[in-house]
This record gives structure tokens, C-alpha cells and sequence, in this order.
């Protein structure tokens, strides 16, 4: 998706639409700001953030490297996890306030599926502009990137 979204000029990318976080770099902006926020909670320290984006977004080139980095960081981290460290609980405290307990499993999953529900969202713009990508169901990745990204490739 990120491929797709970065082949289309900048005034799509950051054009205002009626969705969420208003465009697609900043909607890619908030998958990142979230995973941030929760690998800072994983790795037990602060994070910084006063929301669950930033004010604006980034240009859609930054948030890409980021993304990428971020995704190579995750899959690196669940994979040098142990079974007992995957079911330890977490504690932190949420950015608008309040506790909160997850396992180190419940906030994966959770970051996969908030990253998958968010790019619903980028999939929809893309046919607003029109765009027809590449197809972003799971059983396309796993069949076209992840073998690559889980060989290090």
C-alpha cells in the first residue's frame, strides 16, 4: 500500500477527504504515532506523545521510512519473543488518560489489526482518486511480501 500511495502525486496524497485524519499521509501518520506509542509501552518507557497522531502530517515520503522501519522493528521484536515473554503483561497508561494491562500478544494483534482497519480507510481514498493498486488482503501479502520480509529480504 505504501508503494501505491507513494506512485500518486502529492496533492492526492495529502488532498482533504471525509474520512478520519482528513488524508491519506495523515492516516498512515496515526498507524505510525499508535505502533510508536505502543513499542515504547513494550519497551517500558515514555513515548512523548500528547495525542494518538501529531497535529499534522509529516510528508508522505517520511512516514513511509517510518512505517517500513517500524514494520522491520515488529517483526524482528515477535520473533526474538518466548512464549512466556509473549503472555507477560504490560502496563501503561494511555495517551488520553487512564490505565491500561495488555500481554505482549494482545498488543501485536492489536497493532495488526489497527493498522489493518486504518488502511481500509487509505484503500477507500485510493478509489476516490481513482487508483487501483496492487490487491492488500492478507492472503496477497503473505503470498508476494512476506516471505521476503520474514527472510530479511
Amino acid at each position: 500500500m505504501l508503494d501505491t500511495v507513494a506512485q500518486l502525486p502529492d496533492g492526492e496524497i495529502m488532498k482533504p477527504r471525509q474520512t478520519l485524519f482528513t488524508n491519506m499521509a495523515h492516516t498512515m501518520n496515526h498507524i505510525f504515532v499508535i505502533g510508536d506509542i505502543f513499542r515504547a509501552h513494550l519497551e517500558g518507557r515514555a513515548h512523548g506523545y500528547a495525542g494518538r497522531n501529531t497535529e499534522t502530517s509529516p510528508p508522505f515520503a517520511d512516514v513511509s521510512e517510518k512505517l517500513k522501519g517500524m514494520d522491520r522493528h515488529y517483526v524482528a521484536y515477535a520473533a526474538g519473543l518466548s512464549d512466556a515473554a509473549l503472555h507477560e503483561t504490560v502496563h501503561f497508561t494511555y495517551v488520553g488518560g487512564g490505565d491500561g494491562a495488555m500481554t505482549r500478544l494482545e498488543i501485536l494483534l492489536h497493532l495488526v489489526n489497527h493498522a489493518s482497519f486504518h488502511r481500509g480507510f487509505v484503500n477507500d481514498m485510493l478509489f476516490q482518486v481513482p487508483s487501483r493498486g496492487k490487491a492488500f488482503d492478507l492472503t496477497v501479502f503473505l503470498r508476494d511480501a512476506w516471505p521476503g520480509i520474514h527472510n530479511g529480504a
